[in-house]
């Protein structure tokens, strides 16, 4: 892999914009070459401004009926839960567009968090049509960090972070919601494209423990981004690179 990208905006505007004409450029590559373009949506209210951004201003730069929306990520909560990661998605965005059903592909938050797991490793088998052992590769795969380093539902310290065979695991964490489903690591970096979001400065201590501390994913698990066939965009507002020594 080449090096991430570092790209710091002036502000949570200005990287919601950037965040949404990249979308759209990667989307629209993945649409001219492959037919199709499958992306990995994430939660947080930062990156939920950036989907009502793609629903109304860039709108019409999307060829929508060719894309495939799945999530890398859910709170064990029903899907009309404002802390559910798809209704984020279904305010903001999907349901101002004419989507198919069959084109939105959520975590089942409602169900037991096992047999949810289960069932979106099985969704993502099916629809990938992927051979024992094969890994889905999405075109772009939207991640937030959470104030302690954590990305998706990969917890610092947690038992996920070392998944391997899983494609998708549930996890308990210390945080509210603690019952959730997460991708693992390996599905994270199978994709084509990965772009970490991040705003506002009580991102910035992790921020910097993430690009200067030590390697440590255990303690900082956005470090597990490292896809060995794609490519890593950060994306941060001044606010969270405020502590980078290299801003």
């Amino acid at each position: 892999m080449g090096k991430p990208q570092l790209i710091v905006l002036d502000d949570k505007p200005a990287l919601l914009t950037r965040v949404a004409e990249e979308i759209v450029h990667i989307a629209g590559e993945a649409v001219c070459t492959l037919g199709e373009f499958s992306i990995c949506l994430t939660g947080g209210t930062t990156v939920g401004d950036g989907y009502e951004l793609l629903a109304d201003r860039f709108r019409l730069s999307v060829d929508w009926k060719a894309v495939e929306f799945f999530w890398g990520d859910e709170r064990c909560v029903a899907p009309t839960s404002p802390d559910s990661n798809y209704n984020l998605a279904n305010q903001m965005m999907l349901s101002k567009l004419d989507l198919k059903p069959s084109q939105i592909h959520r975590i089942r938050g409602e169900d037991q968090p096992a047999e949810a797991a289960s069932s979106y490793e099985r969704e993502l088998r099916e629809t990938f049509t992927l051979s024992a052992g094969e890994l889905p590769r999405f075109d772009l795969v939207l991640l937030g960090v959470g104030d302690n380093a954590h990305i998706a539902s990969l917890f610092p310290h947690t038992p996920a972070i070392h998944e391997a065979r899983r494609l998708a695991v549930a996890v308990e964490v210390n945080a509210p919601q603690r019952h959730r489903v997460s991708l693992t690591a390996p599905v994270l970096n199978r994709a084509a494209h990965v772009m970490l979001i991040v705003s506002g400065a009580n991102k910035a201590q992790a921020i910097k423990n993430i690009f200067e501390g030590p390697h440590n994913p255990d303690e900082y698990p956005a470090q597990l981004i490292d896809p060995s066939d794609g490519d890593v965009m950060w994306l941060l507002d001044k606010a969270a690179a405020s502590l980078l020594k290299s801003s």
